[in-house]
């Protein structure tokens, strides 16, 4: 055990209590301005901290310095896989409206606060269960190229050794049968989860087309941004500087902090039939993706 930290135990039961305390000051705690709904493994924790960084921007309750974490909570995934623990537990993780005017008064403007979940995007509940709840929130998705976010999905279970096959070409070949049934399962069954269909999709979730457009259903093109990952981390400034504007903040420099890659993962060199295969799987859902956004992504361009 690390000697500067205290015992498990004594970090368990702290949470526990700050977390009630949370629930039972829930009606004192507005629900989120965003949520930054996906991808997995498409760029939304660098994305997330990033966006921490914007002085506007307020962390979930409670921040990391109150208790022994690296770092400010990132996700709650309340909407795919906590929904069964209700709307008190749910708000227990924003900051309070006292907090937040504090906050306003303190910068002399607007502030915002949301969560990053990235298995909302993909989740066939998730949208639906947001739309009802927190139909006033503003969306935020970051898309990867779906080729590198399959293979990065892939390397980071088997760094995880929650993957025992050793190849990307056979976790795909698996991955129909791995999956069958499962959405289904989760929309029959309340508070069902799914390891597979949550962590096993490596092709799958990389279909953004479908996955979007029952987020659209819920909220309107207007509040939800979508942002390419390669241009995030090429400009992470400028590409803040527009979620800030999306979000209502002004612009504000980016601490060289802030500029860290988290989850990079590098790839190793995946086989070109094996990614001219994907591609080809991908291209109609890129391209309705394209004419969904009205817009091209760097993966696609000549």
């Amino acid at each position: 055990m690390n000697r500067g930290m205290p015992p498990r135990t004594l970090i368990t039961a702290g949470r526990a209590a700050v977390r009630r305390y949370g629930t039972a000051t829930a009606g004192f705690r507005p629900g989120p301005d965003f949520l930054l709904i996906g991808a997995k493994r498409g760029g939304s924790t660098s994305l997330y901290y990033t966006l921490l960084a914007h002085p506007a921007v307020l962390p979930l309750f409670p921040r990391a310095r109150w208790l022994p974490k690296a770092n400010d909570t990132k996700g709650v995934h309340y909407f795919d896989s906590h929904y069964d623990r209700g709307a008190a537990w749910y708000r227990s993780h924003f900051p309070t409206a006292a907090a937040r005017r504090a906050a306003q008064r303190r910068l002399g403007g607007p502030v915002a606060v949301g969560e990053g979940s990235p298995y909302y995007l993909f989740h066939p509940l998730a949208a639906g269960r947001a739309g009802r709840d927190v139909p006033n929130a503003r969306i935020l998705l970051i898309l990867r190229d779906p080729v590198e976010r399959a293979f990065s999905h892939y390397r980071e279970r088997r760094r995880q050794h929650a993957e025992p096959l050793e190849t990307f070409e056979d976790a795909l070949a698996a991955e129909d049968e791995r999956l069958a049934g499962e959405r289904e399962l989760i929309v029959s069954r309340p508070g069902y989860r799914s390891y597979a269909h949550e962590q096993l999709s490596y092709r799958a979730q990389g279909e953004y087309a479908p996955h979007l457009r029952r987020w659209l259903e819920h909220f309107p093109v207007e509040r939800t941004h979508v942002l390419a990952a390669e241009e995030f981390y090429a400009d992470p400034q400028a590409a803040c500087d527009e979620v800030a504007a999306f979000l209502g903040l002004p612009p504000a420099p980016l601490p060289a902090s802030a500029r860290r890659v988290w989850n990079a993962a590098p790839s190793q060199e995946l086989a070109p039939t094996t990614r001219r295969r994907l591609a080809e799987h991908y291209a109609p859902f890129q391209d309705d993706l394209e004419r969904l956004l009205g817009r091209t992504f760097p993966w696609t361009r000549p």
